[in-house]
């Protein structure tokens, strides 16, 4: 909020101010999206697969995203009505699991997509030892690995952010690991063609191929839309950091709000990729809502 105030001394942009209110309503929507998805995966017990548990995953992730700008709202509304002041310990301390939190919903996010594409690519390329390779146990276990790295890192990352030696490896970790699940997919949808035509003899080769491409096309749509949402906070936080005083900078850095509101549009838009891509998924969904009424 400094940077962003001060940044629009120093240029001739404007702050884009995004309301109160569309906050709020963006982020209540995102939650209540995703934890349907966590209930219709509980519920269904056909959804209890590795696949399913690693979207679990990213739904947790983005519930976190959401979450935190709500109460990172509902923080700066009792600043400025004087119920708490801005430099006080227990706002320092309040700011900072915040912080905290906002850091293990990115990483939880991008650790949870890579699970997903390791998982799609299983899938892919040994279909026929999928089920002896990526147990449910196993899944749980990356999954317990994955959170308690990510819940490390953020409390980390949250106390020393001011600090350059890690502001550089956070920022630098995410287009690094983009890059890797980037050639993962390359490599995945290259050698998939190829890869069909050995298995082509079998039965329901084709049937089982098709799926596992289709589980792939959907991870492209959560590898983009994640992207697109996360991609412009992500270098607001470089800027602010390393070039605060420059008037392109501040100028980009005027947006801030936008690029809070893209964080929790990702929280919306994801939940909805569920429901359209998975058929099982979606029929759970009506079964919830027709019980319901």
């Amino acid at each position: 909020e400094n940077i962003s105030n001060f940044s629009s001394n120093i240029t001739d942009c404007s702050q884009v101010v995004v309301p109160e209110e569309v906050f709020f309503t963006i982020a209540a929507a995102g939650i209540l999206e995703n934890l349907l998805v966590l209930i219709a995966v509980v519920r269904n017990k056909n959804l209890h697969l590795p696949m399913y548990l690693f979207i679990c995953s990213l739904a947790i992730s983005d519930m976190l995203g959401s979450l935190y700008k709500t109460l990172e709202n509902i923080f700066i509304i009792l600043c400025k009505m004087g119920y708490l002041t801005p430099r006080g310990d227990f706002e320092k301390k309040l700011d900072d699991a915040m912080d905290s939190m906002f850091i293990l919903s990115l990483l939880g996010s991008i650790f949870s997509l890579l699970a997903i594409a390791a998982d799609r690519y299983i899938t892919i390329f040994y279909a026929l030892r999928y089920h002896n390779i990526m147990t449910l146990r196993r899944a749980l276990v990356v999954l317990a690995i994955i959170w308690t790295f990510c819940a490390g890192s953020s409390i980390a990352i949250a106390l020393f952010s001011y600090e350059a030696a890690t502001v550089i490896p956070f920022t630098i970790l995410f287009p690094l690991m983009m890059f890797f699940i980037l050639c993962l997919y390359v490599h995945m949808f290259v050698l998939a063609r190829s890869h069909a035509k050995k298995i082509a003899s079998l039965p329901t080769s084709t049937v089982h191929q098709r799926t596992n491409m289709r589980g792939a096309i959907t991870l492209t749509i959560f590898l983009g839309v994640f992207l697109c949402c996360w991609a412009p906070f992500v270098l607001h936080i470089l800027l602010a950091r390393f070039c605060p005083h420059n008037p392109y900078c501040a100028c980009y850095m005027s947006i801030f709000h936008v690029n809070g509101t893209l964080i929790m549009c990702n929280a919306i838009i994801d939940p909805m990729i569920f429901a359209f891509r998975s058929p099982e998924l979606r029929s759970t969904f009506k079964k919830m809502f027709c019980c319901a009424r």
